[in-house]
């Protein structure tokens, strides 16, 4: 084998080695990807659930409209109220029928249902704690007879909430952990690849820093492009669903994930080059036909 083809196989090896090592990096940057368009969305859908609990105000009988309406707005200032509705005691009347299917207003010859105000809960106030606080608060309004909600309920949404976000921290942190294995052992077969050449520059006098100089700066720009790779098929995934579901998936907040996938992937492969490069240049040549 002549000099020229052997340095041709050797560039063959090498372009062959980073062109996996950039596909290696997209797959597990784009599952990366897909886990933190997951956690997004799951803290989205969370509140989405949080923010349609609430309670009814059950107001006097006699109270007057404009003092429902006085409260209704102070309820709308609030920042526990993400939205109200009142609910007059004939409209309340109508959808209880509806619901049972008969007409009780008739058969026990008056309405007794009172009106009331639905209030829907900003998200951070959807617990036991601050419902039971802002219940004794409304009591003392001299429009407020009592205050309703579903104290089941409301635990319930919580603790799986809780649940959820736990099983996906986990998940998450499991899913980096084996997605640093996969892209680690990728960069380091590519420089295993290369053992030689960074022997024979041990040979001519260059030092470590000049060696792992070029590993470093290719690995970098390797995990750069894998992820700008993943990005992209990130961003027509987000689309395609976007398309079906855009009231939970918005692009508006994708621009961070996309600059953490791009950290991640240069953050990974520069570390995993600089720590098999270093194995290399503490190796004698003899070791380098056994590792």
């Amino acid at each position: 084998m002549d000099k020229i083809t052997f340095v041709s196989i050797s560039k063959w090896k090498i372009t062959g080695s980073y062109i996996t090592t950039i596909i290696s990096v997209s797959l597990v940057l784009f599952m990366i990807g897909l886990v933190g368009l997951l956690w997004i969305n799951a803290h989205r859908i969370s509140n989405h659930v949080k923010e349609n609990i609430g309670f009814s105000i059950i107001l006097q009988r006699d109270v007057k409209q404009v003092d429902i309406l006085r409260l209704q707005k102070e309820l709308d200032a609030s920042s526990f109220s993400k939205s109200t509705k009142f609910v007059d005691a004939e409209t309340a009347a109508h959808e209880l029928k509806n619901e049972l299917g008969e007409d009780f207003v008739d058969f026990i010859g008056y309405n007794p249902l009172l009106a009331s105000i639905d209030v829907k809960l900003n998200a951070k106030y959807a617990n036991l704690d601050s419902m039971r606080g802002i219940k004794y608060h409304l009591l003392n309004y001299s429009q407020v007879q009592d205050v309703y909600y579903q104290k089941s309920l409301v635990d319930l949404v919580n603790k799986n909430v809780k649940r959820i976000s736990v099983f996906l921290i986990l998940f998450s942190i499991i899913f980096i952990l084996i997605a640093y294995g996969l892209i680690s052992n990728t960069v380091r077969l590519s420089v295993y690849a290369q053992r030689f050449l960074i022997n024979t520059k041990k040979l001519v006098g260059a030092t470590k820093t000049f060696i792992r100089q070029p590993f470093l700066v290719n690995s970098i720009v390797s995990g750069v492009i894998g992820a700008g790779i993943a990005m992209f098929f990130l961003i027509i995934v987000v689309t395609a669903i976007q398309k079906e579901f855009h009231t939970i998936v918005k692009v508006s907040d994708f621009g961070l994930l996309l600059l953490a996938l791009m950290i991640i992937g240069a953050a990974i492969t520069g570390i995993s080059s600089y720590f098999a490069v270093n194995k290399y240049l503490n190796l004698r040549r003899d070791d380098l036909y056994y590792q």
